[in-house]
């Protein structure tokens, strides 16, 4: 279904079985991904113990490129108009890379929308990255688009140019359009948050420390795997569902707390 909110038509989903849950999960999406593409070995392993809203960005998948940049301030209030749309909230969010950085930005913008908050492989400073990261995405053109995020953009929005304009949005977004987040914006959040990152991620494992540091009350998983493997993201997780198997219990133990997040 699609909903007109700023400007932009986001394309959403539906998954799992209505009260399934007493609070729907939002899945947020990373760069140059559709619903399908990071969250194909997801949904099914989830939704039929909880109800999913799964969302695209703007000019990922069905939604398309807008009249301007992307910005992650931009993508959270589309997010949290469409909540208002469609009447549901507050929420559980799980974004990742920089799906976890609307999903933050959407905490910390829109409190009232996000009951728990799951930030997997996403930085909020530019130096959080490993080393080489922002030489290649400087040097990066639309032929370094891996083939399956390719294919899996013209599945589902039927236009060759479509997935060459999310490149350049996400290229742009992350090259000109992410500074470093003042330390006082993350240290807002209040939603009780799970920070997660692998071990041989693109985001440093430090850096998702000092993030959960700030954060207060803030929980704090590393996992072995890469950029996205542990959430059965496509191109990623080429080696099957088994680093998605173990990495659940721990995610939906979090979400299933009761209260909040203890802090001190």
């Amino acid at each position: 279904m699609l909903t007109r909110m700023t400007g932009l038509r986001l394309y959403y989903e539906w998954h799992g079985k209505p009260g399934a849950s007493p609070f729907p999960l939002l899945l947020i999406h990373g760069g140059g991904s559709t619903i399908e593409s990071n969250w194909g070995r997801l949904i099914p392993a989830l939704e039929e113990s909880r109800r999913i809203l799964a969302v695209e960005l703007q000019g990922h998948g069905r939604t398309g490129a807008g009249d301007g940049p992307a910005s992650f301030e931009g993508s959270a209030d589309d997010v949290a108009g469409l909540l208002t749309e469609l009447a549901v909230g507050p929420v559980d969010v799980l974004g990742f890379s920089n799906g976890g950085q609307v999903a933050m930005q959407l905490a910390a913008r829109h409190p009232g929308a996000v009951r728990r908050l799951v930030v997997a492989s996403a930085p909020f400073r530019r130096d959080g990255m490993i080393e080489g990261f922002w030489d290649g995405m400087a040097a990066a053109t639309y032929a370094d688009l891996p083939q399956p995020y390719r294919e899996a953009d013209l599945a589902v929005s039927g236009d060759p140019a479509h997935a060459e304009q999310m490149f350049r949005l996400d290229r742009d977004l992350m090259l000109t359009g992410f500074t470093d987040w003042p330390e006082a914006l993350v240290a807002s959040i209040v939603a009780p948050t799970l920070v997660i990152a692998a071990d041989r991620d693109v985001v440093r494992p430090a850096h998702a420390v000092q993030l959960a540091s700030l954060i207060p009350g803030a929980r704090l998983l590393i996992v072995p795997g890469n950029h996205g493997d542990y959430l059965g993201e496509l191109a990623s997780a080429a080696g099957g569902d088994g680093p998605l198997r173990r990495i659940l219990p721990f995610i939906a133990g979090f979400l299933d707390e009761k209260g909040r997040v203890r802090t001190g």
